[in-house]
């Protein structure tokens, strides 16, 4: 497996007063080592917008992820897109990057503000090759990766941030990459990097967003595994495979429940060091043993987690709820959706008996959908999960 991993991270705004954002971005993996990246910024705004956005991306992502030259993708969207009434054009610009092992980048640009390349976070220029395509000027690029880059593509609602408000003449591109420049910490993720930069744009416009604003983010990073184990297994014979295979597997170890934290302290031979430091009301404390990077309470935990991460799909506006907090469901959100790209879950099927108080609002079958839930929504983040149930 190539130890980098293309992490991509995006956010949008959609212009003061509409219900629909008019740019749309599709993210394919079009086999397990490219990842194709298609930001598309419709005519206008509102729904002719949003209509025009999404088929652009929509045909763009699927014909290339089958290998198909950038030549096709214009020629059928410019067969396919309705045509404005009012303008006359049917069109909707466009980004394109498509990554390859992680190692090389080939970016398509028609009409966005040209993506942003930080090395070591720093602007680096890379060179354009324009051509026409159907009267369309389209620049290409090819970057060879190298670890930490990152790439910064948006819609122009973006250099537009801030004007007849906070700056006259909207927010050019040199300033958005001073900006970033000094926002960069090396470990910061595309999500959050995407979330820096259109909090930054939406503060400009006042929060009144005079154009629709999108922002996506890839940064080429090492692969990191993290474990995650909740519930002993059905059978108590399965108990020491559980821990063995989970224990074994490289990166960072989180346990999940009281019992199976007691499980896990015996295998390895060491105590569960309890606290009743409360760091958040409504989440458990968390407690320590000995060769697990950590150990916290279970469904109650994981549903706060599992919150986060819907959250976090969406506008990741709880981000500051976890993002520096000590609570176990803050540890664990900064785990998986920062630190990991891998993540394994070990999941036990044991009846926890505590559990069957009809007055309690848990049971079996939340703990299962939790974990599968939580599962589904790190996929969507790009990560890549394994369950395994004992």
């Amino acid at each position: 497996m190539n130890n980098m991993y293309t992490d991509v991270g995006y956010r949008s705004v959609n212009k003061h007063g509409e219900l629909l954002c008019g740019d749309h971005i599709d993210i394919v993996e079009a086999n397990a080592n490219t990842v194709i990246m298609v930001l598309a910024d419709g005519l206008g705004s509102g729904v002719k917008a949003n209509i025009l956005s999404t088929l652009t991306s929509k045909i763009i992502s699927t014909m290339m992820a089958q290998s198909m030259s950038i030549e096709d993708c214009v020629n059928t969207i410019a067969a396919t897109l309705p045509v404005c009434a009012v303008r006359g054009v049917a069109y909707s610009t466009f980004t394109i990057i498509r990554v390859t092992n992680s190692r090389e980048a080939e970016i398509i640009q028609y009409d966005n503000p040209h993506v942003i390349l930080l090395r070591n976070g720093r602007n680096v220029a890379f060179p354009e090759i324009s051509t026409t395509i159907e009267d369309k000027v389209i620049y290409r690029s090819k970057v060879n990766l190298q670890e930490g880059d990152v790439f910064l593509a948006m819609s122009d609602g973006a250099v537009h941030a801030g004007v007849g408000r906070t700056l006259n003449f909207g927010w050019r591109r040199d300033d958005i990459i001073a900006f970033m420049e000094m926002m960069y910490d090396p470990e910061y993720t595309a999500k959050t990097l995407a979330t820096i930069l259109l909090d930054e744009c939406n503060r400009l416009y006042e929060n009144q967003p005079g154009d629709d604003t999108t922002v996506c983010a890839i940064k080429i990073r090492p692969r990191k595994p993290v474990n995650l184990m909740i519930g002993p297994p059905a059978d108590p014979a399965d108990v020491r495979k559980m821990m063995s295979l989970f224990f074994s597997k490289e990166g960072k170890h989180i346990v999940c429940g009281g019992t199976t934290s007691s499980l896990a302290a015996e295998y390895l031979g060491k105590t569960v060091r309890t606290s009743l430091r409360y760091l958040d009301p409504e989440i458990p404390p968390i407690a320590e043993i000995d060769g697990v990077d950590l150990v916290t309470e279970g469904v109650i935990t994981i549903n706060r987690v599992l919150s986060y991460a819907r959250n976090y799909l969406e506008d990741n506006r709880y981000y500051s709820h976890w993002d520096y907090k000590q609570d176990g469901a803050s540890l664990i959100s900064r785990m998986l959706f920062e630190e990991a790209t891998d993540i394994n879950f070990y999941v036990g099927r044991a009846i926890n008996p505590a559990h069957q108080n009809p007055d309690l609002p848990i049971s079996f079958n939340i703990k299962m959908q939790l974990v599968q839930e939580l599962a589904d929504c790190l996929k969507k983040m790009g990560k890549r999960i394994k369950v395994s149930y004992f």
